[in-house]
C-alpha cells in the first residue's frame, strides 16, 4: 500500500486505484498448501507471461507491430492494462458504489452474466493463461474485505448461458464456500515466506526498473505509450480529435503507476521481515522472547500487581491500561484518556456532575456540570484525546467534544445525541481504527454508530437479557457482546459470528470481557470474560461444519478431497481455559471470590491483566 500510495495510486480514483499482485496459482485443491513453490504465482513474470506458450505469443506480437508515431499500433507487448476502471468496477461489482459504477461504464447495464467476475479460479486462468487480452492484476480488496465476494445486496446480475443465475463470487475449493476463510488464507499467502522471498520481483514489474525501457522489453512487460501518463504531454497534442482519443483510451484502459525505482528492488528474507514489536504478538518460534499468552494457556500462573502508592484504585478497579513501562488502574466509574493516560474523567456524584482529574491524585482539573441534564451518568469511554462518550439512565448516548487553550481543559461541548435505545445504556466501546461504536442497554439492544458521522449503523439482534459488557477489536473489527451468562461475536458490520451460554446460576454473569487477537490474517479469535462469581474464562473460535440441519461435527483432518461440498461453515465458540485466582493460589475454590471488573491484554500479548471488585489486580502470564 506504500508503494501505491507514492506512485499516484488511490482509492479516490478508479483509473489509478491500488494494485495488489496475484499471489497464488492453486485454485482448485482441497487444502491449499502454503510450503510448496507450485502453489505460488511466478512474482518475478507479468500477468502474460505465466505460462511459456502465452510469453512466446506476446513476443511475437511485439516483433510484428510496426514502430510509427501516433499510430494507435505501436510497438508493445499489451494492449490492455493490469488496471483501470473497469477491471477495478468488475471486480468489486457486488459492493455499492462500485455496482453504479460498474453500470455507468458499461453505458448503463451490466455485462453479459458470463464475462462478468463470477469464479476466482476462471479469473486467474483468463488473465494467465487463457485471454491474450487479460493480464489483469488484483485490487488490495482480495486480502482483507469478505464482503465483496457475496451478493448481500440481492442485485440482479442475470443468468449465465448455464442458466444459474449471476451472484456470489465462485470460490477454491480450499475456502469451503467461506468468503471469511478465503480472505484468511489469501492474506496468509501474500504474507508467507515464498512471497516475502520473491515480492520484489513484481515490485520490480510494477514500480521500479523492469516497468520502462530495454528491462521492461525484456521482461516482457511493455504497454501502449498511452499507458505511461508521465510520458505523454497532451499540451503538445495540437489536434482535439487526438487529445480527446488518448484521454478517452487511458480512461478506458488504465495507466502504469509511477517508476518509484530504478534499480533492483533487494529481497525481501524471512530473516529480514519486521521483528514483532511492543505493539505486535511475538511468534512462539523466536528464541529469547516470551511465550505469547495465545501459546502458553494451560502455563498461564497468577501474580499480584500492586499498583504504586497514591495511585492505587480505591475500590473496584474498572479500567486498566497497560503502557510500554507500566501498569495504569483507575476505580470504577472512571476512565483514562488517551494518549498520555494522565488524565481521569470520572462520573457517579450525587449531583450528576462529571469531572477530569489527574492520574494519581485526587486533584481536579475541571468539574462539567451541564452533563447533568442528561441524568444519571453510567458510562464512558475515551476513544480519542479531545472526545468522550457517556450514556446512562437517559437512554441517550452523548458524544462530546474537549476543548483545549495552552494543554490545559477549557470545557466540554456537546457534540452530538445519539437516540436509538428504550431503558439505560450500560456500557460503551469504541474504536478508533473502525471508527466505530457499541453501545449496549438494558433493553437487550446493542447498536452499532459511526465515530466519524455520528450516525446510526446497525442495530444488533436483541440479546435475552440487559448488555452487561461490549468489546471491540481494533485489528479486525469483530464485536463482543455480553448479557447474562449469554456471549455474542458479531463482525463489524453487524452480522453474527458466534454465540454460546457460557454457563448458569447467577454467578455466572458476565461482567466484564476483551478480545484478543493476533495477526490480521489469523480468522480465529479468543474473547476472555470476567464473571459476578470471579471466574474468568478464555473462549477461542472453531469453525465447525454442518452437515445436516442441526447436526454439527468437528472439522475431522480425515475428511476425503470432495467430502466439504455442500456443508455450510460456523464458527464455534469453545472454553480453552478457566482462571480461577483462589485455586491458583490456595489450591481450593473461594466461597465467596470477588466479581471480575476489568480485564486487560499487555502489549506485547504475553499478560493478562485482570482487576476484581476488591480492588487487587492479578497479572496471568506463563512466567507467573
Amino acid at each position: 500500500m506504500y508503494l501505491n500510495t507514492l506512485a499516484g495510486r488511490t482509492y479516490n480514483d478508479y483509473m489509478q486505484y491500488p494494485v495488489f499482485p496475484w499471489v497464488l496459482a492453486d485454485y482448485t485443491s482441497q487444502t491449499l498448501n502454503l510450503t510448496s513453490p507450485r502453489t505460488f504465482r511466478d512474482l518475478s513474470k507479468p500477468m502474460g507471461a505465466q505460462t511459456k506458450e502465452r510469453k512466446l505469443k506476446f513476443i511475437q506480437r511485439f516483433r510484428e507491430v510496426e514502430k510509427t508515431e501516433g499510430d494507435m499500433t505501436v510497438q508493445c507487448h499489451y494492449c490492455t492494462h493490469y488496471s483501470s476502471a473497469i477491471i477495478v468496477a468488475s471486480y468489486l461489482v457486488r459492493m455499492p458504489p462500485f455496482t453504479q459504477a460498474f453500470c455507468s461504464l458499461q453505458g448503463g447495464s451490466f455485462d453479459v452474466a458470463d464475462r462478468m467476475f463470477h469464479s476466482v479460479k476462471n479469473a486467474w486462468e483468463s488473465a494467465s493463461r487463457e485471454n491474450m487480452s487479460d493480464v489483469r492484476e488484483l485490487t488490495p480488496e482480495f486480502f482483507y474485505l469478505p464482503e465483496f465476494l457475496t451478493n448481500c445486496n440481492a442485485v440482479e446480475f442475470g443468468c449465465m448461458q448455464d442458466g444459474t443465475a449471476l451472484g456470489d463470487v465462485q470460490l477454491p475449493p480450499w475456502a469451503d464456500g467461506d468468503p471469511g476463510k478465503f480472505i484468511s488464507l489469501h492474506r496468509q499467502a501474500l504474507e508467507s515466506d515464498f512471497v516475502s522471498a520473491n515480492l520484489h520481483h513484481w515490485i520490480d514489474l510494477i514500480f521500479g526498473y523492469k516497468q520502462q525501457g530495454s528491462a521492461a522489453v525484456e521482461a516482457v512487460n511493455t504497454f501502449h505509450p498511452y499507458f505511461y501518463g508521465d510520458k505523454m504531454d497532451l499540451s503538445s497534442i495540437g489536434d482535439p480529435l487526438i487529445r480527446n482519443t488518448v484521454l478517452g483510451f487511458v480512461s478506458n484502459f488504465g495507466q502504469v503507476p509511477k517508476q518509484l525505482l530504478t534499480k533492483p528492488h533487494p529481497a525481501r528474507t524471512p530473516a529480514g521481515k519486521p521483528s514483532p514489536g511492543k505493539d505486535a504478538p511475538t511468534p512462539a518460534s523466536l528464541p529469547g522472547r516470551p511465550q505469547p499468552f495465545l501459546h502458553s494457556l494451560q502455563a498461564l500462573r497468577p501474580s499480584q500487581v500492586t499498583v504504586r502508592g497514591s495511585e492505587s484504585p480505591k475500590g473496584a478497579i474498572g479500567h486498566i491500561v497497560p503502557t510500554e513501562k507500566t501498569i495504569l488502574a483507575v476505580e470504577r466509574n472512571k476512565v483514562l484518556l488517551p494518549p498520555h493516560w494522565n488524565w481521569t474523567f470520572s462520573w457517579g456524584f450525587n449531583d450528576l456532575s462529571c469531572c477530569l482529574g489527574s492520574y494519581g491524585s485526587d486533584k481536579v482539573l475541571m468539574t462539567f456540570e451541564n452533563l447533568a441534564a442528561w441524568g444519571r451518568c453510567l458510562c464512558a469511554v475515551c476513544p480519542s484525546p479531545g472526545t468522550i462518550v457517556t450514556s446512562g439512565a437517559s437512554t441517550v448516548v452523548c458524544v462530546w467534544e474537549l476543548s483545549m487553550a495552552k494543554g490545559r481543559p477549557r470545557g466540554l461541548h456537546l457534540k452530538q445525541a445519539l437516540y436509538g435505545h428504550t431503558q439505560a445504556v450500560t456500557c460503551l466501546a469504541a474504536s478508533v481504527p473502525f471508527s466505530i461504536l457499541v453501545s449496549g442497554s438494558q433493553d437487550g439492544t446493542c447498536i452499532l454508530w459511526d465515530l466519524d458521522q455520528l450516525t446510526h449503523v446497525a442495530r444488533l439482534p436483541a440479546h435475552p437479557e440487559g448488555i452487561s459488557a461490549t468489546a471491540i477489536s481494533d485489528i479486525s473489527g469483530t464485536i463482543v457482546s455480553c448479557a447474562g451468562a449469554h456471549l455474542s461475536l458479531w463482525n463489524v458490520n453487524g452480522q453474527p459470528l458466534a454465540s454460546i451460554t457460557t454457563a448458569g446460576g447467577p454467578d455466572s454473569a458476565i461482567t466484564c470481557c476483551c478480545i484478543v487477537e493476533g495477526l490480521v490474517w489469523d480468522a480465529s479469535h479468543v474473547v476472555i470474560t470476567g464473571s459476578r462469581g470471579g471466574m474468568v474464562q478464555i473462549w477461542k473460535t472453531e469453525d465447525m461444519k454442518i452437515s445436516a440441519p442441526g447436526q454439527v461435527t468437528p472439522d475431522e483432518p480425515s475428511a476425503q478431497p470432495g467430502s466439504l461440498r455442500g456443508r455450510r461453515w460456523e464458527k464455534n465458540l469453545a472454553l480453552c481455559r478457566e482462571l480461577d485466582v483462589s485455586v491458583a493460589l490456595t489450591g481450593k475454590p473461594s466461597k465467596a471470590s470477588p466479581a471480575v471488573t476489568a480485564l486487560a491484554m499487555s502489549r506485547n500479548q504475553t499478560k493478562l491483566l485482570v482487576g476484581d471488585e476488591k480492588g487487587r489486580m492479578f497479572c496471568w502470564s506463563a512466567e507467573g
